[in-house]
């Protein structure tokens, strides 16, 4: 799943996330957000990092934390370990002690175990079913995948899901399909772990706005977050 971000933030401020749902659309050199939108982006952020950090980073905050509800020493299954998304799921699971079993391509395995990964299945190679139980899955691809990984989910687990209504469910635990929504104080967290560096994001291609339509439909496959530059 590629999540794309617009560089719009002025020093001083970024979206917390993006304008509400019904307020689509960033791509110009001016934007009307609210201010409950809003939160302070530290000078020492750079802008482009600024920009790659809310979509993702709320929605693996909240679908870990608010709708998996993890605790420490339990098991999560993180799809797309080393992407947007998913990169972020891995180091915040990581990081309040869980163990973290990532999947993804084969050449996604260093990172994912960089990022906090104890184990690493390739997707197109081996068996995802050979992982086990595990207590939450964290899934961004649907489809098969998020079928098969629903059945791994052990009694009282969770799946969560931000690729659509989840076809097959857990047989004795949850199936949750969120949608992140904006939070003014959660992004301040996400970011204060950056400035720690105990935060890497995943930027992929950086382009201007007038090479938008050409970044939003790469002619290869992009490793991280496809971000537009609005102004130099």
């Amino acid at each position: 799943m590629r999540v794309t971000s617009t560089v719009t933030a002025q020093r001083g401020f970024f979206s917390s996330m993006f304008p509400d749902w019904n307020r689509d659309g960033t791509l110009a050199e001016y934007a009307a957000v609210e201010a409950r939108n809003l939160t302070p982006l530290p000078g020492d952020v750079d802008l482009t990092v600024g920009a790659s950090l809310p979509t993702s980073g709320l929605t693996a905050w909240q679908g870990l934390f608010e709708h998996g509800r993890l605790q420490a020493g339990q098991s999560v299954l993180v799809h797309g370990a080393a992407r947007g998304v998913g990169s972020m799921v891995t180091q915040f699971a990581h990081a309040a002690g869980a163990y973290v079993i990532g999947t993804g391509r084969a050449a996604d395995r260093q990172m994912a175990l960089d990022f906090g990964a104890k184990e690493f299945v390739d997707l197109d190679n081996a068996s995802l079913e050979a992982v086990g139980g595990v207590d939450l899955v964290f899934d961004v691809i649907g489809g098969d995948i998020g079928n098969r990984s629903a059945r791994l989910v052990r009694a009282g687990g969770t799946l969560v899901t931000i690729a659509g209504p989840p076809e097959a469910r857990p047989a004795d635990g949850l199936a949750i399909d969120f949608v992140v929504v904006s939070d003014r104080a959660q992004p301040s967290e996400v970011v204060q772990r950056v400035r720690d560096r105990r935060l890497r994001t995943v930027i992929g291609n950086v382009a201007t706005l007038d090479d938008a339509v050409a970044a939003f439909n790469p002619t290869e496959r992009i490793k991280g977050k496809t971000t537009i530059r609005v102004r130099p």
